[in-house]
């Protein structure tokens, strides 16, 4: 199976990467909002040496993660729904498993480029610092990872949202900028949001996976920005994990290999 699995994901990749108008969407969109947004908001953070450019780039990581996995892996597989392709995988003498595995294969390597391509973009045009601690690096790697997972899984879920190819866009793009503005991606601090946006964005993982890289690539000192006064990495890890095996569950639930007109 992870030979198979394998298999497709060279394949994904190399449709993917031949879609030249997605690659350049794909990977030009965070970092054009990380370009705008870091040149109009500007200025220095009172009691801390954080820019406002600065404060963007983890944000713009979670970002990224979240279009990268949820909406391109969603729409993409509303996308194969609709012209058959899952329909003529699930006839087909492999497991259905190695389907969703090069799936996921191929949007961890889009997202990793992606997130290479912020990280350098905050480091040279924003002077943004690295983490100098393995475990920073390691917080980064785990919210990578579970957010990753959760993001995926909801894409996955929510692909039977769309009805064809053409609605997928739709679909996941809506809820995906609204969840982007109440997480704070758009706008800083995220504590200067009213209350009931606040609100709103903590119920979902996108909030939790700023939240957590800002954890990663910014210096404690901006604490006094955040909501409660704390990076709170356990609620981070506990939300972002349920999140996970929810979204794992729901899809398992709705997933289905035919689309509207076969039913």
């Amino acid at each position: 199976m992870i030979m198979l699995g394998l298999a497709r994901a060279d394949i994904e990749l190399r449709i993917f990467f031949r879609q030249w108008d997605a690659v350049i969407f794909t990977f030009s969109l965070p970092v054009i909002l990380l370009v705008m947004l870091g040149s109009i908001f500007t200025g220095v953070y009172e009691g801390s040496p954080v820019t406002a450019s600065q404060y963007f780039v983890p944000g713009m990581l979670a970002g990224g993660v979240a279009s990268t996995t949820f909406v391109n892996l969603g729409a993409g597989i509303a996308a194969d729904r609709d012209d058959g392709t899952l329909r003529r995988l699930r006839g087909a003498p492999v497991p259905p498993s190695a389907y969703f595995v090069g799936k996921v294969l191929m949007a961890l390597v889009v997202t990793a480029i992606e997130i290479v391509l912020v990280l350098a973009v905050g480091v040279v045009l924003f002077d943004l610092s690295l983490p100098s601690s393995p475990q920073r690096w390691f917080t980064a790697a785990w919210v990578l990872v579970l957010g990753t997972a959760a993001c995926g899984l909801l894409g996955i879920a929510a692909s039977g949202l769309a009805r064809s190819a053409r609605s997928a866009g739709a679909v996941f793009n809506l809820p995906y900028l609204v969840l982007a503005f109440c997480s704070g991606v758009f706008f800083t601090p995220i504590s200067a949001l009213p209350a009931p946006i606040l609100q709103a964005g903590a119920l979902f993982p996108l909030r939790w996976m700023a939240q957590g890289f800002r954890a990663a690539f910014l210096p404690d000192s901006i604490l006094s920005q955040e909501v409660v006064h704390s990076w709170e990495l356990g609620k981070v890890a506990l939300i972002l994990a349920a999140w996970t095996v929810g979204a794992m569950l729901l899809a398992l639930r709705t997933f289905s290999w035919h689309n509207h007109r076969d039913r």
